[in-house]
């Protein structure tokens, strides 16, 4: 059942302050500027996002650090680690140290985020795999078609995300297209749906245009003399590939991992509507957190891991792509 959640006394305070320290500067601007000047227009923007991200993120981090009363604890991440915590101190509690044969550690919220991380490391291999040759042929000026696969990547993201989804339902389920073709030729029908198959097609078929992009507009940027002068020295043209396109190409493809695998980690719906509830992924947890639940608590602490683990992979990508030369599509 979902618990109604108030919102903290200093989340309205600090909604307040961003509000009137956005008129204030506003007025100082065009006062100090004798007009309105065009950095002006940018101010919505730090607005924008002291409201819905800031906050948001403090907000998430003060549930995750509290109880239901609002004291501070870390019982939250301890759910987190053993599932079974709360059980476990109510029966200590009630039976005392008679209650210690009865607790046991539960381990389905580390396993989910294994299996999370298994199955967007999975979706993030095959998605460069299948993705890095079509960057390739998109990015080749001798390649007549590569605009034309840039559209047909462009186009299902044209789509919305839950609809891409529930087509592939109509193919996948026991009387969907797939099945019924197969029966028409004389075999039986197999089992598409509702298993971990289902639900890493999907999440290739949704993320890979994720992974091309990135790789395609470093391709299209490097400066194909580098190729030239590399057959001049005798380079054949795997050998170029090799030496001078894939280490050049390295900040796109990490941008394109990036890109891929934290929205994979933290997905929820296509696990819920090709997986049918027989696989639960991290993403899955932290909505069964909130509103199942209504554990905002133990739901934030979950959320600020994933946004630890998010950190992470940004940090990498920096590092290996300082200017940002791998992030999208030019």
């Amino acid at each position: 059942m979902i618990r109604d959640i108030a919102l903290p006394w200093w989340s309205w305070l600090l909604m307040a302050l961003g509000l009137i320290g956005f008129g204030a500067m506003v007025v100082v601007s065009v006062r100090r500027n004798g007009g309105v000047k065009r950095s002006l227009f940018a101010s919505p923007y730090a607005l924008w996002m002291m409201l819905f991200t800031i906050l948001p993120v403090l907000l998430i981090g003060y549930y995750a650090f509290t109880d239901a009363s609002g004291a501070f604890t870390l019982d939250n991440f301890r759910s987190f680690w053993d599932s079974n915590y709360e059980s476990n101190r109510i029966i200590l509690q009630a039976m005392g140290e008679e209650g210690a044969q009865y607790i046991s550690r539960g381990t389905v919220n580390v396993d989910t985020l294994i299996y999370s991380l298994w199955m967007a490391f999975e979706c993030t291999v095959i998605c460069l795999v299948l993705g890095y040759p079509a960057a390739l042929f998109m990015a080749d000026r001798e390649m007549k078609l590569g605009p034309t696969l840039v559209v047909l990547f462009i186009i299902p993201m044209w789509m919305n995300f839950l609809l891409r989804t529930i087509a592939w339902m109509s193919l996948l389920e026991d009387s969907g297209l797939i099945n019924t073709f197969l029966r028409f030729l004389g075999f039986e029908g197999v089992r598409l749906m509702y298993n971990s198959g289902a639900v890493l097609l999907g999440m290739v078929y949704n993320f890979l245009p994720f992974m091309v992009f990135p790789i395609y507009t470093v391709l299209s940027k490097m400066d194909h003399r580098l190729s030239e002068a590399a057959a001049d020295l005798g380079c054949n043209g795997w050998k170029t590939l090799y030496k001078v396109t894939m280490p050049l190409s390295i900040p796109g493809v990490i941008s394109g991992i990036t890109m891929v695998f934290m929205p994979s980690v933290t997905t929820f719906f296509i696990p819920r509507m090709l997986g049918g509830g027989n696989t639960m992924m991290f993403g899955d947890l932290i909505e069964s957190k909130f509103l199942v639940e209504g554990n905002w608590n133990v739901g934030s602490a979950l959320s600020l891991i994933m946004m630890v683990l998010i950190l992470i992979s940004l940090s990498i990508l920096r590092k290996a792509d300082p200017n940002g030369e791998g992030g999208g599509i030019a």
